[in-house]
């Protein structure tokens, strides 16, 4: 399973009523970001079988916005094992129960994120491994027997060199006079 892990866009400041900041919405970057990902996704052929996200909006967002821009037209699945509150039990859980997808997107939140990509990768009894996901990170996973395998991690910054790149004009400038 190719196992792609989402850390949802910006969505500005944190508030500080937990019922208020699960509504909290995508930014006017965090959406630009996602349709950026979305090209370089697109560029790179990658397809989704199956998309599961956070409950909260600003996850719900980050998937609806890469899901549609890449294809995706199946429902986005929510499940509260990507939800903030989720332990890794949880995330094992869902895990266990996708197997049978071949490319499946995971879009939730940090911490837990940075600790559930930290226990695919290395083994519990080392505590200081660690994988900085900032918002909008996607890491790219293969789960099969054995150890799970980073194959590749696009931070935001990577994305929009990588967008910028591939939305020049590939003619040359030339000037009539």
């Amino acid at each position: 399973m190719n196992l792609y892990i989402l850390r949802h866009a910006s969505a500005g400041l944190r508030r500080p009523n937990a019922s208020l900041d699960s509504k909290r919405p995508l930014d006017k970057e965090g959406k630009k970001h996602c349709l950026q990902l979305a090209h370089v996704l697109n560029a790179l052929n990658i397809q989704f079988d199956l998309i599961v996200s956070s409950p909260l909006k600003r996850c719900l967002q980050t998937a609806s916005l890469v899901g549609t821009e890449t294809g995706y037209e199946a429902q986005i699945l929510h499940s509260t094992a990507l939800a903030p509150e989720a332990t890794l039990k949880d995330f094992q859980k869902l895990l266990r129960e996708c197997t049978k997808r071949e490319n499946l997107l995971l879009v939730g939140h940090n911490p837990n994120l940075t600790t559930f990509l930290g226990s695919l990768l290395v083994p519990a009894s080392n505590p200081e491994a660690k994988v900085r996901l900032r918002k909008g990170s996607l890491a790219r996973v293969v789960l099969t027997r054995g150890p799970a395998t980073l194959q590749g991690l696009l931070d935001p910054r990577t994305v929009r060199a990588l967008y910028a790149t591939s939305t020049k004009s590939s003619r040359r400038k030339t000037s009539r006079k």
